[in-house]
């Protein structure tokens, strides 16, 4: 598993930081994100879901967001 901090940056970066992570991700590994801006928290998992990631709230409260993300199967 890869973890990436992003609670540190505001929107747009986290939702960049993680395309580009996602992009580097090695086949069967998951990518696990926090975040903490409110637009991150919204913008993240929603294009997750759009592209088709499987997207696992770890945690979910005022400290952060967590975000367990699994690879798209590839088809062919």
């Amino acid at each position: 598993m890869v973890f990436i901090d992003l609670t540190a940056f505001r929107c747009p970066v986290p939702l960049v930081q993680v395309k580009l992570a996602l992009k580097k991700l090695p086949a069967g590994e998951t990518l696990e994100v926090a975040l903490l801006d409110n637009a991150s928290r919204r913008d993240v998992p929603a294009f997750l879901e759009k592209q088709g990631y499987g997207v696992q709230r770890t945690q979910d409260d005022n400290a952060c967001l967590k975000l367990l993300i699994s690879q798209v199967p590839h088809t062919q």
